[in-house]
């Protein structure tokens, strides 16, 4: 995919599935699979196996599971909902993402 709006550290909303609705910051970003990990979204059980040698007790943990880029959208705290990103270059010639709606600034400082 050429154009990848989506960062580490972006803010997302669920478009689709049993999370739709809840927004969260983007933690990883697989490209190559064209997914990304939100926290606190999309959790699994994973079953963990006991080892003594690493003191790791074992038993059921739950963590983030990777989610499709087609359920997630970039949201503007400004608009309150989940926007495109369009892209704007500054005078100095630096390129930002904007909101498609309202035109803020997407990029987290």
């Amino acid at each position: 995919m050429t154009n990848f709006p989506y960062k580490k550290n972006d803010l997302v909303i669920v478009r689709s599935g049993k999370d739709r609705g809840k927004t969260g910051k983007i933690l990883k970003v697989l490209r190559e699979d064209n997914k990304v990990v939100v926290e606190k979204i999309n959790f699994v059980k994973v079953f963990v196996r006991p080892d003594r040698s690493q003191n790791i007790q074992g038993g059921i943990m739950e963590k983030e599971a990777p989610l499709p880029i087609s359920r997630v959208m970039l949201y503007c705290q400004d608009c309150g909902r989940g926007v495109r990103a369009k892209y704007r270059i500054l005078e100095d010639g630096s390129k930002i993402r904007v909101c498609g709606r309202c035109q803020t600034n997407l990029e987290r400082s």
